[in-house]
């Protein structure tokens, strides 16, 4: 079974991107991830994205249905992909005493892109499993290139995939 880190980050399971790349099979998973964290009650943090195309309040703007959310799970809105920008995410990690963290969700080479990279800015240590996060293909590679295409990317650099 992989390590957990000190909490569980969720980005942006909403249902905007349900026709996501495998975004069923990602639930599941990440569904799995939760249980564990759960047991071994360590925070989990939904992320929330908020723009134009995804309105708060909206139906697209919920989280996927599928997801086990509970209400002391923590929600944290955003309204920029890097989900630390002008939140209060830093300020929940550090009330919890979160040195590590364990990211998935969407949209890959966006928000999880960028908030990799300011998790590991901040001094975070990141944890990952492979192809726990999802995206749409774009005019230059299919969803899977991009996944893998990132995953290269962040592996050993910002991340410690399990």
């Amino acid at each position: 079974m992989p390590e957990l880190a000190d909490a569980l980050i969720i980005v942006d399971m909403q249902k905007a991107l349900q026709y996501s790349y495998n975004f069923n099979g990602l639930v599941h998973n990440i569904n799995d991830r939760i249980s564990q964290y759960r047991q071994s009650n360590k925070p989990i943090i939904f992320i929330q994205h908020n723009d134009q195309d995804v309105v708060r309040g909206s139906d697209l703007w919920q989280l996927s249905g599928k997801l086990d959310k509970q209400k002391e799970d923590i929600v944290v809105e955003k309204f920029h992909p890097n989900a630390f920008y002008q939140t209060n995410l830093n300020k929940v990690l550090m009330q919890n005493s979160v040195r590590s963290i364990e990211l998935c969700g969407a949209q890959t080479e966006y928000c999880c892109n960028a908030t990799i990279v300011m998790a590991h800015g901040l001094g975070y240590k990141i944890f990952m499993e492979h192809d726990m996060t999802t995206t749409f293909d774009n005019d230059y590679m299919i969803a899977e290139n991009t996944i893998s295409f990132f995953e290269n990317i962040w592996n050993q650099r910002f991340v410690t995939f399990q």
